[in-house]
């Protein structure tokens, strides 16, 4: 085991099995023995790799075991391996031809930090949201099926994935139709987070229930009087535990359970698997594993685990901090969580609601201060907003923390149950526009484009880290629902102000004056416009709010430039510079407009402001974009003169 940052190699490791495996194929030929040996390489070559270039690796060491035995078992890519939470996949990619390209993972051309289509036959489906990999498989089942082929499939559903809804959807659907699907239960208690309503604690709150244990007791003592009881008292006890066992409930819903298993014994995955891979129907292998295995501080703490930053030769690993923790600035998230908590000092009626991302968003000191008024309830996003609506209903203020591209999962939910009845709950989105190295399926792209069309919706884009408290605040305030949208990491530095003013509803401000061209910024690319007005001597006006738009200071920038300019960190298609246009085509007013945001195509992984230059949104580009325009605006005049 690898026990202290110290023990992660700087140098690459000794892996002669590991090098001599280029495929799966390569490693079924290996004899059974050699397989501890080689998942004790993938671990030191997976700490080598992601110590040299950062990101997910707490899940992939729990499943190093189990990734060699599938693809010791089954044929793939021909058989198909579906995963579930895509952060699971680093042993799975190293023993698919892309070992040398592991470092690098989350770079800019390099890999993925998850499945990926476009990247390897192996990666049968793309993942980003988690709870997927069941109704996919279930897909691809049905379909070998139909087409009379011998392919097996496989889910591989891990990292709390099992607490969604739309799990529940494919395991429903499983046992009622001709397809042969193994599922695999990688149940190591964790999501990125601790498990919410897990099957393990569901169990054991279960058994240890009041109305249980009055149950157990009750008979005990009606039957105690009777002589030769003891044995028959034992086994009905057990008899009642095996009515919600595991293996009841799956059976119970059609599958065939096999488990709990060590999922860390290699020889016990790879015979289990080879006596299933030919059985017929839906089954379900449940495996115990520990994430992080074999990486000391992640076994103790796989919460602060779960992802590890890149370290550097000359840092001071007996000091190192835990992944993913303090900055001189404060994140964004630190800003949401410290205003949430503040809020609730002032707000008894203030109820926090997370799928499963307190640590993600900020959360954590609100949960261990208000623990009765913060709500996590795992990864079920629509669940979440329904349940904010029930609150709301009755006068309690939900605050519901959620990632822009998690909310897309909850749509129907925001619009029936909560915009619908004008429900008075307030929306953190968090990891707003692009998010850096975890690439386009955790963008945020499209929240301004979605959120606007919604009736009765007041959505909000604060600048920097202090209007985020003041708009969080504002929103707080607003009697309805209502949407403040912010990025991931740290903001400019902006001096955030204890005292939180409500912001007038539907007003922006301008914060440079200039001449001939107007920028109306919406969100926290203000630097780029700031920088680009400076430049060019263009006025900047900081919208704050996509929805009401701010009507009159928008009519008046017409009339005071030749050329507006509107940049967001959205989609580009529907987004706040296509609702400027709106208003300005239903007024009748003309203007020359540019609206620069994200194009129509999936931004890849990089770091944000590579991202941003390969999208436009970089300094020069914008530049250049304005000064084109302008070009063509002041020929057209000449000519016209």
């Amino acid at each position: 085991m690898v026990k202290t940052f110290q023990d992660i190699p700087h140098q690459r490791p000794t892996t002669p099995i590991l090098d001599a495996i280029e495929t799966p194929s390569d490693m079924r030929k290996l004899e059974r023995g050699k397989l501890t040996a080689l998942a004790d390489e993938i671990r030191a070559y997976l700490l080598y790799c992601v110590g040299k270039t950062g990101g997910h690796f707490g899940a992939g060491l729990g499943v190093v075991e189990l990734t060699i035995a599938l693809h010791y078992v089954f044929n793939t890519p021909h058989d198909r391996l579906v995963w579930d939470v895509g952060h699971q996949t680093y042993p799975h990619k190293i023993l698919t031809g892309r070992r040398e390209e592991m470092l690098t993972m989350r770079q800019q051309g390099g890999l993925s930090g998850f499945p990926k289509r476009s990247e390897s036959v192996f990666d049968t489906f793309g993942v980003g949201h988690s709870s997927t990999a069941m109704s996919a498989a279930l897909g691809m089942a049905i379909a070998a099926s139909k087409q009379e082929t011998d392919r097996k499939t496989a889910a591989i559903v891990g990292d709390g994935a099992m607490t969604a809804g739309m799990a529940f959807e494919a395991i429903n659907h499983a046992a009622h139709v001709d397809a042969n699907l193994l599922v695999i239960l990688n149940d190591n208690q964790m999501s990125i987070s601790r498990n919410v309503g897990g099957l393990s604690t569901y169990f054991s709150k279960l058994w240890s229930s009041k109305a249980y244990t009055q149950f157990r007791e009750t008979g005990k003592k009606a039957l105690s009087s009777m002589p030769g009881t003891s044995n028959f008292v034992r086994r009905t006890e057990e008899f009642m535990k095996s009515l919600v066992s595991p293996a009841t409930i799956f059976e119970e819903l059609g599958f065939y359970y096999v488990g709990p298993l060590d999922g860390h014994d290699l020889n016990l995955m790879v015979e289990t698997l080879d006596n299933l891979k030919d059985v017929k129907g839906a089954i379900l292998l449940h495996i115990i594993t520990h994430k992080g295995r074999g990486f000391g501080p992640a076994e103790s703490d796989p919460v602060g685990y779960h992802a590890l930053t890149k370290i550097e030769p000359k840092q001071d690993l007996q000091s190192a901090e835990p992944p993913l923790t303090t900055q001189k600035l404060p994140k964004y998230q630190k800003v949401f969580g410290d205003w949430l908590c503040d809020m609730a000092e002032k707000d008894e009626g203030l109820i926090a609601i997370t799928p499963a991302m307190c640590e993600g968003s900020g959360m954590n000191e609100f949960a261990e201060k208000f623990p009765d008024r913060f709500e996590d309830v795992a990864i079920a996003e629509q669940h979440a907003l329904t349940l904010a609506a029930g609150m709301a209903c009755e006068g309690s203020k939900p605050v519901v923390a959620i990632y822009s591209t998690f909310l897309q999962r909850a749509y129907d939910q925001l619009i029936h149950d909560i915009a619908l009845q004008d429900l008075d709950v307030l929306f953190a989105i968090d990891r707003a526009g692009l998010v850096g190295e975890d690439g386009a399926t955790h963008a945020g792209a499209f929240d301004i484009t979605y959120l606007r069309c919604i009736p009765n919706m007041v959505v909000m884009t604060p600048s920097d880290e202090n209007e985020t408290r003041q708009l969080l605040y504002t929103g707080y305030r607003y009697k309805g629902p209502a949407a403040v949208r912010y990025p991931r990491g740290t903001g400019p530095g902006a001096n955030i102000e204890k005292d939180m003013t409500e912001f007038p509803i539907g007003k922006g401000i301008v914060c440079r004056n200039g001449v001939e061209v107007a920028i109306l910024n919406f969100g926290t690319l203000i630097g780029v416009a700031t920088s680009v007005a400076d430049q060019i001597n263009a006025t900047v006006a900081d919208m704050r709010f996509v929805k009401p738009l701010d009507e009159e200071l928008i009519e008046k920038l017409v009339h005071q430039h030749d050329l507006l300019v509107t940049i967001e960190e959205n989609s580009v298609a529907g987004g706040a510079g296509a609702a400027v246009s709106e208003y300005l085509a239903s007024t009748g007013l003309i203007t020359p407009i540019i609206h620069l945001g994200l194009p129509d195509h999936f931004a890849d992984h990089g770091k944000h402001h590579e991202q941003l230059q390969s999208v436009g949104l970089g300094e020069a580009s914008v530049l250049e974009a304005i000064k084109s325009r302008l070009k063509l605006l002041r020929r057209g005049s000449t000519k016209a003169s």
